[in-house]
């Protein structure tokens, strides 16, 4: 049963075995603890069938956001010395390396100076298809262009013809453009493509 236990996940103590032949008719119980395998009728094709009586459901624990996990305060975690965090910061590793974070800096001016050559070429008001990884293209109005208060870089903010959007043209209480709810979302510059692009009717407004 301990085998059996790293396969099916259930502990030993909780199984119920049922041996079944080939034909899927039930031989019987495997219920003799201090018997071995060899003493009942197994044969080819036969296949055991555990009963799990300990309770769990499956796939329980395939949601990790399901399960109870521990957590600290960033304050409080700061302020531990016996953390990895602080570790780090003694030792000016990672992150807290200052070459590591003179190239950080580097390359997130670079990332800045692209998108905003990106962006600079994507005028307000101009139609546009935005093609975002894994997603179908989606086609709208360039309705701003510019930096934005919830995340760094340059935003382009999109009137999607359709309901295929997040927003109504505000986050997190500030408005940078106007539409209706769930018509508007912010995509980087790379993702946009501005040119002839008619409005298409995918009849999402009817559902």
């Amino acid at each position: 049963m301990c085998k059996l236990e790293l396969v099916v996940g259930s502990p030993a103590s909780c199984m119920e075995l049922e041996l079944y032949g080939a034909d899927d008719k039930f031989y019987g119980k495997l219920d003799q603890e201090d018997a071995l395998l060899g003493s009942y009728p197994v044969d080819d094709g036969c296949r055991i069938h555990v009963i799990d009586h300990s309770g769990a459901r499956l796939g329980e624990f395939e949601d990790v956001s399901k399960v109870k996990k521990y957590s600290i305060p960033e304050e409080a975690y700061d302020q531990r010395q016996d953390s990895v965090r602080s570790f780090l910061k003694r030792s000016k590793l990672g992150r807290y390396s200052e070459e590591e974070q003179a190239q950080q800096k580097a390359e997130n001016s670079q990332r800045l100076t692209e998108e905003k050559a990106q962006a600079s070429a994507i005028p307000v008001g101009s139609r546009c298809e935005v093609r975002a990884p894994g997603q179908p293209p989606r086609r709208g109005t360039v309705m701003y262009v510019g930096l934005t208060d919830f995340k760094p870089g340059y935003w382009i903010g999109v009137r999607y013809d359709e309901p295929l959007g997040k927003n109504d043209g505000s986050v997190n209480g500030k408005r940078y453009f106007e539409c209706q709810a769930k018509y508007g979302a912010f995509v980087k510059p790379s993702v946009v493509t501005v040119g002839d692009f008619p409005e298409e009717d995918y009849g999402l407004d009817e559902m």
